[in-house]
Parts: C-alpha cells; sequence; structure tokens
C-alpha cells in the first residue's frame, strides 16, 4: 500500500483526512436517517452533529418541533463530543453524589446530562457528536443510539468502496 492509499484508507475511516472528524456529508447522511427513524416513532426531532472539536456542522428541525429542542440537540452533541461519552452515561456521574455532580453548570450551561446524545467514533477514537431532542429522554436516547449505530454503518460502507 502506498502513501496515497494509506491517506485515503484513514480519511475513509475517521471522516476526515485533516482532522479526524465526521464530515458534512456524513452528518446529513447520519440525519436523514435518523429523522426517517425519529417520524416512525412519531416525534418531532431536532438533530444535531458536532465535529470532533465540539464544534456543531449540522442542525435539522422536523417541522413543528418545540424550539427549546434546537439549543438543547445541539448542547447534546456538544456534550459527546467534549467530553467523549453519552449524554445518558454522563447523567449516572452527574447524579447527586456522584463525582461529576454539578458540571452541568459549566461550559456556558452546554453540559446536557439527560439521555440523547451519543459520541460518534471512528478508528478508536471520538470524531464527532450527535444530539437528538425533541421526545421523551427515552425517545431521544433510543434516536440517538440508533444514530450511532447508522454512524458506523455509514463508515463500514465507506470503508467497502
Amino acid at each position: 500500500m502506498d502513501g496515497k492509499q494509506v491517506a485515503a484508507a484513514v480519511a475513509r475511516a475517521v471522516g476526515s483526512a485533516l482532522y479526524g472528524s465526521v464530515t458534512p456529508k456524513q452528518a446529513h447522511v447520519l440525519a436523514k436517517a435518523v429523522r426517517c427513524r425519529a417520524r416512525e416513532m412519531g416525534v418531532k426531532a431536532v438533530i444535531a452533529v458536532s465535529d470532533a472539536h465540539a464544534n456543531p456542522i449540522l442542525c435539522e428541525a422536523e417541522e413543528g418541533a418545540y424550539i427549546a429542542s434546537w439549543d438543547i440537540a445541539l448542547n447534546k452533541s456538544y456534550t459527546c463530543a467534549a467530553l467523549k461519552m453519552s449524554t445518558a452515561e454522563l447523567a449516572k456521574l452527574a447524579a447527586p453524589g456522584g463525582e461529576l455532580y454539578g458540571i452541568q453548570f459549566t461550559n456556558g450551561g452546554k453540559i446536557v446530562v439527560f439521555g440523547g446524545g451519543e459520541p460518534l467514533e471512528a478508528g478508536g477514537r471520538v470524531v464527532g457528536g450527535l444530539g437528538v431532542s425533541g421526545g421523551s429522554a427515552e425517545q431521544d436516547t433510543a434516536l440517538a443510539a440508533y444514530g450511532k449505530q447508522i454512524f458506523k454503518e455509514i463508515l463500514s460502507d465507506a470503508e467497502r468502496k
């Protein structure tokens, strides 16, 4: 394998050769899949994707979604990329008596400590974050977990090409 082939393989595996982040194209494909699943569930969701540096690269709202869900979805995607864990996992650590109790009051209030956010991983590292808001905590958590699985499939498809 020559250098160009190695660079191409890395780019497919992590999404972007320059930054090791989820790409806008991957984010759009991911959001479309999550939006379809949300519709099946009857959830008017807002879906946000952040890059590896926790900067937003996509935020889409279903018509009729709660206005507040926009910021919540963005902050869930931020939380997952910034802390490299799901918001459901963080909820346990941030509960009263937990080792991260009070973390939701840091980072300008952008840390979310309830379900609906998942880190997006490739090549053994976090390359972005997915945030979903609009349903119950259980629905948002299920949609984000579905999205995380879809992202893995997107990467697998890219590797096969």
